[in-house]
């Protein structure tokens, strides 16, 4: 497998800071062969599938090609539909994010025209966009490809069979014959291959070829699930089968360290290695997760590499790597010298296609998994406890504590109550088995929080510390405290809240997910009843403010501004 550092392609020190912001660490096959050609301006031809991360392998080398005092557009780039047009412009924006003055412009069917021109009127550099659209604009004279140095065509036998070949014909040929030509296809059959042959010039084929290998002692399962729920589904499958060793792969740094930190606040034991590490630190934690002091290392490729573990039960794939080879050398890490292992996948929208490709390399199939219910959870830690109390008793190694109960009988308790009382304390205090109350927190939409399990500590949610108990002399107040904003971050506004049944959990993806920033810049969130408050770090308030003031949440348009 051909792996590269980023830094090692050559590329400008504002891309590398973008690539560094994104929390990448090696470039992905596809993208190691790829960038490199192109940054020599050749035509190339990569076969490719979905998931891979071609995206930024002619991404990356169409920003470095870019003259931003140019008011032209430079790079076009032609997807088959505008789901993908829109995910290619995401992606292209955030590797970009440093280049001053530099501008993307997604143009799609269903869009209104208005927004188009204007994007257009100033000065677009880069356009993302599907053949139909790009052919409309062309024709009302308000999409001038003249200045075009690139145009890379993205999943073309898709677009092909969309029956988009006279448009993709037409587009090639308005365009300047000295022009740069890419081509991404999963598959070149002939009619791609004549398109080529037509339009490209001696362009370099670039396929990563792969062998097909198995771990044939691992159970593998894959769940479809929207990422805002993985963390949910994530601690419901640990709990479920209690698991108690196991690797989570996720593909960035970012992720790492905020998963972790989600982790380590529901009570479960966990930490990072990642390769912003130090050799010292990555040996203490992997001490730590040999001796069993944790019970999940969560990783990246790069750093897992050494991860040699003979008891690890689970792995679970929190991002699906980019290719096949990668998934065999993660799911690798358990089901080790002939004991049993489970790899546990998660996909979302078209991530589900990354499944299948997954699939064909491996000639395996991976099955898909009902997510658990909260009540089959809720009944899975009950069943755990009571194992726990029978061996206790049948063990009979526990201290007395006779006098105590003798003083609650005493007291007019009687000894169900008793008992079903220190239960209640057992799970943390939230809910007693026999009389489940509902939390006082809105839980998320579709993965409710059941209480925590009795092996682990009790989970301490991403929201407000409590205010201090009032005076006796004084009136509980019904509204929240207000409290003083932390030095170094900035109280912003949000119009969403309780009725919304929004939890701090979804305004922290929220922000992680819109801005590519790590979780911990997000500090007490106060949700009130139609509104809440957000402490962030100060330096990131104006790219929260303005990322977040285009998104929804719970399926709510949200309003942002500093507090």
């Amino acid at each position: 497998m051909n792996t590269k550092l980023f830094s090692d392609l050559g590329l400008s020190p504002e891309v590398l800071k973008a690539i560094d912001k994104l929390g990448y660490e090696q470039a992905a096959p596809i993208q190691a062969a790829a960038i490199p050609v192109l940054m020599q301006g050749k035509d190339v031809v990569g076969q490719s599938q979905t998931g891979s991360g071609k995206t930024a392998a002619f991404a990356i080398p169409a920003i470095e090609k870019v003259d931003p005092a140019k008011r032209a557009v430079q790079v076009l780039v032609l997807c088959p539909t505008r789901e993908l047009a829109v995910q290619v412009s995401e992606e292209i924006h955030k590797l970009a994010i440093f280049k001053r003055g530099l501008h993307v412009l997604p143009v799609y069917g269903g869009q209104s025209y208005e927004r188009q021109l204007q994007g257009l009127r100033q000065g677009t550099h880069i356009v993302i966009g599907t053949p139909g659209r790009v052919m409309d604009h062309m024709r009302r004279g308000t999409l001038k490809l003249d200045a075009v140095k690139m145009v890379i065509l993205d999943e073309v036998d898709v677009m092909l069979n969309m029956g988009f070949r006279e448009d993709i014909e037409s587009i090639l040929q308005t365009t300047p014959k000295d022009r740069q030509t890419v081509v991404f296809s999963a598959t070149i059959p002939k009619p791609i291959q004549d398109l080529i042959k037509k339009h490209a010039n001696n362009p370099q084929q670039v396929r990563i070829e792969q062998t097909a290998k198995t771990v044939p002692t691992v159970d593998q399962v894959y769940y479809e699930v929207d990422r805002r729920n993985k963390i949910d589904l994530l601690t419901r499958l640990i709990d479920i089968h209690d698991f108690k060793l196991g690797v989570i792969f996720c593909n960035t740094k970012n992720m790492v360290d905020e998963l972790v930190e989600h982790l380590n606040a529901r009570g479960y034991s966990a930490d990072r290695l990642h390769g912003d590490m130090n050799q010292a630190q990555r040996d203490k934690v992997m001490t730590r997760f040999r001796k069993s002091g944790l019970e999940f290392l969560v990783a990246t490729d790069v750093a897992a590499r050494g991860i040699d573990v003979d008891d690890v039960e689970v792995v679970f794939n929190y991002d699906l790597p980019y290719d096949g080879e990668d998934y065999v050398h993660r799911i690798g890490r358990t089901g080790r010298k002939g004991r049993s292992g489970r790899a546990i996948s998660f996909a979302s929208g078209r991530e589900v296609f990354l499944i299948r490709n997954i699939e064909k390399y491996t000639n395996k199939r991976i099955e898909r998994g009902r997510p658990p219910t909260a009540g089959e959870v809720a009944e899975a830690r009950t069943n755990a406890t009571l194992d726990k109390l029978r061996a206790t008793l049948t063990s009979g190694e526990y201290k007395r504590s006779d006098h105590l109960i003798e003083r609650l009988l005493e007291e007019g308790f009687n000894s169900t109550d008793i008992a079903s009382a220190l239960l209640h304390h057992l799970q943390g205090g939230e809910t007693a088995p026999a009389k489940p109350v509902a939390p006082k927190t809105p839980a998320p939409a579709k993965f409710e929080r059941p209480p925590p399990p009795p092996k682990r500590n009790t989970p301490t949610p991403i929201q407000h510390p409590p205010t201090a108990p009032a005076r006796p002399q004084t009136a509980p107040q019904k509204e929240k405290v207000s409290r003083a904003v932390p030095k170094g971050k900035t109280r912003l506004w949000m119009s969403i809240g309780e009725e919304m049944n929004v939890a701090p959990l979804d305004i922290v993806n929220a922000i992680t997910e819109g801005t590519g920033l790590p979780g911990k810049i997000v500090g007490t969130i106060d949700i009130r009843e139609r509104h809440l408050f957000a402490d962030v770090s100060t330096p990131h308030v104006k790219d929260i403010v303005a990322r977040m003031n285009k998104t929804e949440i719970k399926g709510h348009r949200v309003k942002v501004k500093e507090a």
